[in-house]
């Protein structure tokens, strides 16, 4: 396989799958949120239905209702005057807005579209689905009004649809009175919407796709268009790129360093005050309370320029280098390594060559990193440290008698820092040890 073909590859493979992933999630997405959005919808259709009939029930029972309180009328007239209203009695719905009567055995008393059922028991009647419509909607009636859901058929064709009726109890003869209205127009609704979201969804993938296969054209194309013979010329540009932009880094960081130098040391002389403070006052016999105050801001104060110092540690020049030199700077950090550990170091330095400023902070680097290692986990009692010139570079050797990490040591975030920084400026690292036996880092930096 050709190089242009592997970067268009590159290029294009990841593209595709991350859009096939994403517009993947996207359709699911909205499959979903339009499921919700229509399971929602639908429930506010049925809820406005609901409202309606309890008010259509409400008006049919104040239209009976001074027939029901007249007691002057004898049960078998007002009872034939109230089924003479609601045989009558019509709302906006053609045929379908009606009113039904039954009494509590399940005996239709008023039907006006199916004027056959009238007199007949339909308590075992049953809908398409087995439902037991009468008994339901008499179990709704007795618990104070409530709805019932069943298959009806619809005038005037009396094609079978979904009905949703509510009903009440007249508690003067014990009779049930309900309406319904069919849902049809609901599941219509429903379906159209339905359509409506799919098609946006469809439209929306399509636009995805289109774009995408734009996309890899326009990629395919500049590939070709591009000059991959200089190929070879990539990794010494890149090389001078990395030198430029760590000799940059330098040079910030170098008046970087000197600005925070001072803030740090401000910081130390204000904790360094406070603990004297807080001596003084422990001599002078002052209360507990008093004295612990005086240390808890020493702390605070160490707490901060702690973090400080870590926040920045990884990113500054060390002043050392451009005032010292690199074997100052280095002999100081192993003082400080030797007073913080006990751990006796023997030390070579023999390389004293002009380097540029980014080999410098890179041989340090790489030395605060060693000593640091070392300090956390190799429980060494001797370190050997060796900087050397030999031919066109210098050799760095860094060696411990501690515990050692294993014969193919795992590459922890300091190694592979120091790996990178070598790679960097052109040179090379590499780690040896064993369980018992000691770590050895060795690491060669070119001169020029």
């Amino acid at each position: 396989m050709g190089l242009k073909t592997k970067i268009i590859l590159l290029a294009v493979a990841p593209l595709l799958v991350a859009t096939a992933i994403i517009t993947y999630l996207g359709f699911q997405s909205a499959q979903e949120l339009a499921a919700e959005e229509l399971a929602i919808y639908e429930y506010n259709l049925v809820d406005a239905k609901k409202k309606a009939l309890k008010n259509h029930v409400e008006i049919a029972l104040s239209a009976v209702d001074p027939i029901l309180k007249n007691t002057s009328l004898s049960d078998q007239e007002a009872q034939r005057q109230v089924k003479a209203v609601l045989r009558e009695l019509r709302y906006d719905y053609g045929d379908e807005g009606y009113f039904f009567i039954y009494d509590l055995s399940g005996v239709n008393i008023v039907h006006p579209t199916q004027p056959e059922f009238v007199g007949k028991n339909l308590w075992d009647f049953q809908d398409d689905l087995g439902n037991y419509l009468i008994r339901g909607l008499i179990s709704a009636a007795k618990s104070g009004g409530g709805y019932h859901r069943y298959i009806w058929g619809k005038p005037p064709a009396l094609l079978h649809e979904e009905k949703l009726s509510y009903a009440i109890l007249i508690e003067r003869w014990s009779w049930m009175m309900g309406t319904g209205l069919y849902l049809g127009d609901v599941y219509k609704e429903l379906e159209k919407t339905k359509a409506v979201m799919n098609e946006n969804i469809q439209n929306s993938f399509i636009t995805v796709i289109a774009v995408v296969v734009i996309t890899v054209i326009l990629v395919v194309l500049l590939g070709l268009f591009i000059n991959l013979h200089e190929h070879k010329l990539a990794d010494s540009r890149l090389n001078t790129v990395a030198q430029r932009f760590m000799r940059l880094q330098v040079n910030e960081r170098r008046g970087f360093s000197r600005e925070l130098h001072d803030g740090i040391n401000q910081s130390l002389v204000s904790c360094k005050f406070r603990i004297e403070l807080a001596s003084n006052k422990l001599r002078r016999d002052d209360s507990h309370e008093v004295v612990q105050g005086e240390l808890l801001k020493a702390s605070d104060l160490i707490s901060q320029t702690i973090n400080e110092v870590r926040q920045i540690s990884h990113n500054l020049r060390p002043t050392l280098l451009d005032d010292l030199g690199l074997d100052t700077a280095i002999r100081s950090l192993i003082d400080q390594f030797s007073e913080r550990t006990s751990i006796k170091i023997e030390y070579h330095f023999d390389a004293d060559v002009e380097m540029a400023d980014e080999f410098e902070t890179s041989m340090y680097r790489l030395t605060q990193e060693a000593l640091t290692n070392i300090e956390k986990h190799a429980e060494a009692s001797l370190v050997t440290l060796s900087i050397i010139k030999k031919n066109q570079g210098v050799e760095f050797e860094c060696k411990d008698n501690g515990k050692g990490i294993s014969a193919n040591p795992e590459p922890g975030i300091g190694f592979i820092n120091m790996r990178e920084r070598l790679e960097l400026i052109g040179g090379d690292f590499y780690v040896e040890s064993q369980k018992g036996k000691g770590t050895r880092i060795y690491a060669t930096f070119p001169i020029q």
